[in-house]
C-alpha cells in the first residue's frame, strides 16, 4: 500500500507533467539532463531530452545514510526519494519558487545519498537538529528540508540556525505544491 507521501508525490508529478504538456505540448524537457543516462528519457533532441517519470525499481532505500550517520530516518524521506525516477521539477509554494529534487537514475540515487550524508555531517558538526533536503530555492543558501525529528517541512538557511516551518508534513507539503513550467 502506498504511503500518503508516495501518493502526494505522484499526484504532484502528474500535475507538473500536465502543466508542461499544456504549456509546451510535450512531456517535460531538460537541457541540464542532456547526455545523462536515465530510465526517464523518452526522446533525445539536439540539445535537450524529453522525459517522463518512471517507477523506482532499484533495490534499496536510504538505509546507507542511516548506517553512515547512525540514525533512523523518517519513513517519509525514504518514500520521497524511492517512489520514482524523475527530473527535478520547478514549483511554487505560497508564491515562492523552488525546485523539487528527484532521483534521476540509480547512479543519481547514490549521489543523493552521499549529499544527504554530507548535509547531516555538517548539521552534526554545527549541533543542529537533523534535516534532509527535498528542494532548492532561488537563494542557493536556502533549501526546503524535512525535519528528521518532527516530520515537518521547513525552509532552512544552510550553515545557520535559521529555520522556519512551512508545512506540518511532507504529504501536506506535496499536496499543496503548485507546478511552475
Amino acid at each position: 500500500m502506498e504511503s500518503d507521501v508516495q501518493q502526494a508525490l505522484k499526484a504532484f508529478t502528474g500535475r507538473f507533467c500536465d502543466a508542461w504538456h499544456e504549456a509546451h505540448g510535450s512531456w517535460p524537457q531538460s537541457e541540464a539532463l542532456y547526455g545523462v543516462p536515465s530510465p526517464c528519457i523518452i526522446s533525445t533532441l539536439q540539445d535537450r531530452i524529453i522525459w517522463q517519470p518512471q517507477p523506482f525499481d532499484a533495490d534499496g532505500d536510504l538505509s546507507a545514510v542511516e548506517r553512515a550517520m547512525d540514525i533512523v530516518l523518517q519513513a517519509d524521506i525514504h518514500a520521497f526519494y524511492t517512489t520514482q525516477y524523475a527530473g527535478d521539477m520547478t514549483a511554487s509554494w505560497n508564491g515562492e519558487a523552488l525546485t523539487l529534487l528527484q532521483t534521476w537514475s540509480d547512479e543519481d540515487f547514490r549521489r543523493v545519498q552521499e549529499n544527504l550524508i554530507g548535509h547531516l555531517v555538517t548539521q552534526k558538526r554545527l549541533k543542529l537538529c537533523p534535516t534532509l533536503f527535498i528542494a532548492t530555492r532561488d537563494d542557493e543558501m536556502e533549501v526546503v528540508s524535512l525535519c528528521n525529528l518532527t516530520g515537518e517541512v521547513m525552509v532552512e538557511k544552510l550553515g545557520t540556525r535559521q529555520r522556519s516551518v512551512i508545512a506540518p508534513s511532507l504529504g501536506d507539503f506535496l499536496s499543496r505544491l503548485e507546478p511552475c513550467v
